[in-house]
């Protein structure tokens, strides 16, 4: 099953939205099922099977979730960190002012899904498989 380092090294690797879909893959291959980030402090909780969890330490202050969401301004702050023009701190610190508390990966699917304070899903998308 995967460890801490082995998530922090695959993402060490990412450097724009661009990377991400090659990060999914790989931490899928360590046994990843799932994971949830959440915005307001970058806190990350990560499942696999047989009930394995870790989570992570909050990874910057606190910042305020916006309670107005928009999908509209989400779709466009997702296009451009895909395109390489943002890099993380401020894609977080935009979906935060578009309404985003968290994002879920699942492997399984292969998506990324955002969801709102209330829970409600804003965006669910692809994640590009990479065959190698």
């Amino acid at each position: 099953m995967f460890t801490e380092q082995q998530l922090k090294a695959a993402h060490s690797k990412v450097k724009t939205g661009a990377d991400f879909p090659a990060y999914i893959n790989e931490i899928k291959g360590l046994g990843l099922l799932r994971y949830e980030f959440w915005v307001d402090n970058g806190r990350t909780i990560y499942y696999g099977g047989n009930s394995h969890v870790i989570a992570t330490e909050s990874k910057y202050p606190e910042q305020g979730i916006s309670t107005g969401s928009s999908a509209d301004e989400l779709r466009h702050i997702i296009t451009i960190h895909q395109q390489g023009q943002t890099d993380f701190n401020t894609f977080c610190k935009q979906v935060a002012h578009a309404g985003v508390e968290k994002w879920v990966i699942d492997t399984s699917l292969m998506t990324c899904t955002y969801c709102n304070l209330k829970g409600q899903v804003m965006v669910s998308e692809p994640i590009p498989e990479i065959k190698y």
